[in-house]
C-alpha cells in the first residue's frame, strides 16, 4: 500500500494548455482530495469510482519503468479505453476519458532518462503522470532518500522535459531539519507541488502521523502541500478530512486505506454502505473487463472482517468476473454489459465508414479489412487466390504468423508474399480468418482478384487448367497431411467444378509458425 511509497512525482497537463503557458498556471493543487497510489487497488474501477464519490484526483497503482518503456499504446474501441499493452500481451495499464483531466499515472523508478522515455509514452493523453520513486532495489524509494542529488536529477529532468507540472510525494526523514531540507531542494527543481506521507520509512499504519512535520513543510515551501498518512486514527470520516488538513497546515490531502475500505468517503453528503459500493465498483470492474483477480483483491478490502463470512467465501473461491457476479447476485447485469459489447463489436466490424486505402506501417502494409465468409463461394478463399497468383508469379507460397492478444483473444495474420508483407487493422475471431484478411489485403493491395461472388472471372483459380501429375486436389485445414512433402500441393482440374467440393474455409494451410500470444 501507498506506507511503503517514499517518493513521487507527478505531471498535470490540461486539454488545450500550450508549452509556452507557465507550469504553474496549469494546475492548482489547493484544496483538493486525491485518492492515494495504492499496490493493485488503484486500477481503473476504484479510480472511477472514487471520482464518482467525489475525488478530484485519482493515482493508479504503481507501475515500474522497465515495464512500462516495452509498452505499446492501444485504443480499444470495443471498452472505449486507451491501454498500454506488454510484450506479453498484459494490459499494464487502462485509461478512459472519464477520468480525463483527473488521474495520476504512478511509476518506480531511479533513472531520469527512462522516467522520461515513459513519461512521454503516457503523457500524450494523460492530464497527470506521477513519476514515481520507492522501491530500495534498484536505487529507488529509500535508497534515494538518502541520495537527495539523484532525486534533483529526476525531477529536473522531467521538468525540463515535458510540457507538464511536476509534483513528488515523500516520506518524512528521522528529523524535522533533515525534512526541510530535502523539500527545500526539491521545490528548486521546479515541481508545481509536493505531497508528504506524515510517517517514516520505518513505521507502519499503527504509529501515529506526525502532522508537525507535514506542517513545517507547508511553512517551508511555496509550493501547494498534500497531506497524506492520517487513515487510520484522523479521517474516519468525509468531515474529519477538513479536520486533518488542518491539522497538518496543508493545502490538500489525499487518502489511502480509508478509502480502498469505503471510496464513497469522498463525498461530501455523506458515505454509502460498503455493500453498494462494492456494486457500484462490480460494475465498472464488468463495464472495462477489470481482471478477475484484481477486482476479487479490491472487494476483499472492502469486505474487511467479513472476508470469512459465506460471501466472502463464495468471492474468495471466484475465478472470473462472471463468477464474482454470481456471488453478489448480479448476473442481469453482467449479461447486459456481455451483450452491449458484443454489439458493439458488430457495428465496429461493419463500419462503412472506415478508410480503406492501405497505408505501411513500418514494413508492413495495412488496410482494414475483414474477412466475410458469405462473400466468397463455398469452396473459393482469398487465401487460395493469393496462392496460386505467388506460383504463377514464380514466388514462394505465402507464409503467414498470427498472434493472438488476450484481451478478447482476437487473432491478426501477416502474411509475406515476396518481399513484402502484409496485414489487416482489424482483428477476428479465428486464425483461419485472420489469416484470409491477410491475404486480402495482400490482393487489393497488388491488384489481384480475390473470389469474391460477382467478381469477374480472373481465370486465376476456376478456369485454370493443371495436369493431375503437377499437384493434387487441396484439402481442408482440418484433413492436411504435416508431412513436408504433402504441403505442397496444386488445385487440380476438379476445382473448376466449385459446386462440388466439400466445404472449408481454407484451401490448405499455411506454412507460417501460428506464434499465440496469451
Amino acid at each position: 500500500m501507498e506506507q511503503r511509497r517514499l517518493f513521487h512525482a507527478a505531471i498535470f497537463f490540461p486539454p488545450g494548455s500550450q508549452n509556452t503557458m507557465s507550469k504553474a498556471g496549469l494546475l492548482c493543487f489547493r484544496n483538493k482530495l486525491a485518492l492515494a497510489p495504492m499496490v493493485r487497488v488503484g486500477t481503473l474501477p476504484m479510480r472511477l469510482l472514487a471520482l464518482d464519490y467525489g475525488a478530484d484526483i485519482v493515482y493508479c497503482e504503481e507501475l515500474i519503468d522497465l515495464k512500462m518503456v516495452q509498452c505499446q499504446r492501444v485504443e480499444n474501441e470495443v471498452l472505449e479505453t486507451v491501454d498500454f499493452v506488454a510484450p506479453d500481451d498484459r494490459v499494464m495499464f487502462r485509461t478512459c476519458s472519464k477520468e480525463k483531466d483527473k488521474v495520476v499515472f504512478q511509476m518506480g523508478t531511479a533513472d531520469p532518462q527512462r522516467a522520461l522515455a515513459v513519461a512521454q509514452l503516457v503523457s500524450v493523453f494523460l492530464s497527470l503522470l506521477m513519476p514515481h520513486v520507492f522501491n530500495k532495489q534498484g536505487g529507488m524509494g529509500a535508497a534515494l532518500l538518502a541520495d537527495p542529488d539523484k532525486i534533483e536529477s529526476i525531477l529536473s529532468t522531467l521538468v525540463k522535459g515535458v510540457s507538464k507540472p511536476v509534483t513528488c510525494k515523500i516520506r518524512i526523514l528521522p528529523t524535522l531539519e533533515e525534512t526541510v531540507s530535502l523539500v527545500k531542494r526539491i521545490e528548486k527543481t521546479g515541481v508545481s507541488a509536493i505531497a508528504v506521507h506524515g510517517r517514516m520509512k520505518i513505521e507502519r499504519p499503527q504509529h501515529p502521523v506526525h502532522c508537525d512535520y507535514i506542517q513545517a513543510v507547508a511553512e517551508a515551501v511555496s509550493i501547494p502541500v498534500i497531506a497524506n498518512g492520517g487513515s487510520l486514527e484522523l479521517v474516519k470520516s468525509h468531515e474529519d478530512i477538513e479536520k486533518f488538513r488542518e491539522a497538518a497546515g496543508a493545502s490538500s490531502v489525499m487518502l489511502a486505506r480509508a478509502a480502498m475500505w469505503n471510496p464513497s468517503i469522498f463525498c461530501s453528503k455523506g458515505a454509502v454502505s460498503v455493500d453498494q459500493a462494492m456494486e457500484a465498483y462490480i460494475k465498472y470492474a464488468v463495464r472495462y473487463d477489470n481482471h478477475a483477480f484484481n477486482t476479487k483483491y479490491c472487494l476483499c478490502q472492502m469486505l474487511r472482517d467479513r472476508v470469512e463470512s459465506a460471501m466472502g467465501k463464495q468471492l474468495h473461491a471466484a475465478q472470473t468476473n462472471q463468477d464474482i457476479c454470481q456471488v453478489f447476485g448480479m448476473m442481469e447485469y453482467y449479461q447486459k454489459v456481455e451483450e452491449e459489447q458484443q454489439k458493439r463489436k458488430e457495428r465496429l466490424q461493419s463500419n462503412p465508414n472506415i478508410d480503406t486505402s492501405p497505408v505501411l506501417d513500418g514494413d508492413v502494409v495495412t488496410m482494414p479489412v475483414r474477412f466475410e465468409r458469405r462473400e466468397y463461394p463455398p469452396q473459393i478463399t482469398p487465401k487460395m487466390y493469393l496462392l496460386e497468383w505467388s506460383r504463377r508469379e514464380k514466388l514462394e507460397q505465402p507464409a503467414y504468423e498470427t498472434v493472438q492478444r488476450a484481451q478478447d483473444r482476437a487473432f491478426q495474420s501477416t502474411v509475406a508474399v515476396g518481399e513484402k508483407k502484409y496485414r489487416s487493422t482489424l482483428w477476428e475471431k479465428s486464425k483461419k480468418f485472420a489469416e484470409q484478411a491477410a491475404a486480402i489485403v495482400s490482393l487489393r493491395t497488388l491488384g489481384v482478384p480475390e473470389g469474391r461472388i460477382g467478381e469477374e472471372n480472373s481465370g486465376l483459380v476456376n478456369k485454370r487448367k493443371r495436369e493431375e501429375k503437377n499437384g493434387e486436389l487441396e484439402k481442408p485445414d482440418d484433413q492436411l497431411n504435416p508431412e513436408p512433402d504433402r504441403r505442397k500441393r496444386h488445385i487440380t482440374e476438379s476445382l473448376q467444378k466449385a459446386e462440388g467440393r466439400p466445404d472449408g474455409d481454407d484451401a490448405r494451410r499455411s506454412n507460417a509458425n501460428g506464434q499465440t500470444l496469451s
